[in-house]
Formats: structure tokens, sequence, C-alpha cells
């Protein structure tokens, strides 16, 4: 490896919105992130799953009314 042009890569925090604290190795150094692991609603798993059943039914009820006209 050539000497000088790497970035150093050093210990970090990492604070999230939530109050967790993520110990790790990077090259920005320390800093403030909005979401981690602990809150985002995927992993923790309170994902609302959106009911596309229904939007598909009425887009079928609309579409057909316009194809029985045609």
């Amino acid at each position: 490896m050539k000497e000088k042009i790497h970035p150093k890569y050093a210990l970090a925090k990492f604070t999230c919105s939530c109050g967790n604290v993520i110990e790790t190795r990077a090259t920005i150094g320390s800093s403030h992130i909005d979401i981690c692991n602990e809150c985002h609603p995927f992993y923790t798993g309170k994902q609302k799953l959106i009911d596309t059943a229904g939007r598909v039914e009425r887009f079928r009820k609309r579409y057909a009314k316009k194809a029985k006209e045609s």
C-alpha cells in the first residue's frame, strides 16, 4: 500500500435519535444518526403493512366500468 493516501480508520461512536450508542471503527469519526436497528420498524417488528388488496380492487372496479363503456 502507498503511504499517506489512505484515510485514518479509527474508533467512532454513532449516536441514534433513540439514544442507542453504536461503537465501531470508521473513517468519518463520531456522528449522529437518525435511525438504527434498535428503533427501525423493520427490525423491531412494528412495521405496518399496507393492504394493497383493497387498492387493487378499487382500481379494477374503476377501470372495469371504462372498459365496458368503450
